[in-house]
């Protein structure tokens, strides 16, 4: 270097190279993708601004340690994203590959614990459900079907409430239940009888569907502290709110016939419709979800068509 190279502030890519632990041929990398600027001396050869490209390659090396890649880097240099938000989005990537991991490491367990007579069939079942995020989404479109034509703004918090997220760790019993409600879902005729359970009969002749979800929303509301208190099904206000609600959107009256038609190719009993949700009680604990709320005002309702009102509520003992 000359003295008038010294004096004007600029260095070699050999003297960069030693100030900033980078090798020479990464230099030249980042000059080439325009991450730092340099200039030629008059033989040639590439000269840098000691200050500034030492403090850019200097954070340049600290963010790739960090394992952010060079177009979020970029960025941050052009001053598209501050540091901060690169770092978030690095992280926020980060969680999803754990829990990608997290997954995949539980599924394999699951099979490797699976008995001879069972790792076929788990194999096949979670082979099937090979990312939580991916089978969350495809329940929260099951619902979304089942519950057309209400609006999705409309039933977000009712997806919130009862369809679980996938564990960020699951353990092996998490992975293999959260793959049987992505399984049950996609069975053949789910869809019909759960939309027949929450519609019930002759729902083509519902006449406004957003104000008969909505009265339901109300009715299991009140219906969850019964069910959380081992209250027994009965006839009483609950139910009477339930039909009512029912017959109005069809433009009739509640009576003794109307309930008994609620009930005509009911889908209730269905094992999987049972199933389904006692595997999300897995996830969800004591929490009371539309399912169980569903299945005690049926029992009420068949108690009441089989049997004269009583007006006590029994507990279980």
């Amino acid at each position: 270097m000359t003295d008038d190279t010294l004096r004007s502030g600029l260095v070699s890519i050999g003297e960069l190279a030693r100030s900033t632990g980078l090798t020479v041929r990464t230099i030249r990398f980042y000059c080439d993708e325009g991450i730092v600027e340099s200039q030629r001396s008059a033989g040639g050869h590439r000269l840098f601004d000691a200050d500034s490209a030492t403090e850019r390659l200097l954070l340049v090396r600290r963010l790739r340690a960090l394992g952010l890649g060079l177009g979020s880097i970029v960025d941050v240099l052009r001053g598209e994203q501050s540091i901060a938000e690169a770092i978030a989005a690095e992280s926020a990537r980060l969680d999803i590959e754990f829990r990608s991991l997290a997954w995949r490491r539980a599924a394999l367990r699951a099979v490797e614990s699976a008995g001879p007579l069972q790792r076929t069939e788990r194999l096949a079942l979670l082979a099937a459900a090979q990312d939580g995020g991916v089978v969350h989404d495809g329940l929260i479109q099951f619902w979304r079907r089942v519950l057309a034509p209400i609006p999705r703004h409309d039933i977000d918090l009712w997806v919130y409430w009862n369809v679980p997220e996938p564990p960020a760790d699951p353990s092996v019993e998490d992975v293999v239940a959260y793959a049987e409600l992505a399984a049950l879902a996609a069975s053949p005729g789910m869809h019909g009888a759960v939309r027949r359970q929450y519609w019930r009969h002759r729902s083509e002749l519902i006449r406004d569907s957003r104000e008969l979800y909505a009265d339901m929303d109300e009715v299991m509301r009140d219906v969850a502290p019964l069910v959380s208190a081992d209250v027994l099904p009965h006839a009483g206000t609950e139910l009477d709110r339930f039909v009512h609600a029912h017959a109005h959107a069809r433009g009739e009256r509640d009576s003794p016939d109307f309930r008994r038609r609620l009930r005509t190719d009911a889908t209730d009993s269905d094992h999987r419709i049972h199933r389904y949700w006692t595997l999300t009680e897995q996830f969800f604990g004591s929490r009371v979800t539309v399912g169980r709320a569903h299945n005690w005002l049926y029992n009420a309702l068949t108690h009441s068509t089989e049997a004269p009102r009583v007006d006590q509520r029994r507990r279980r003992l």
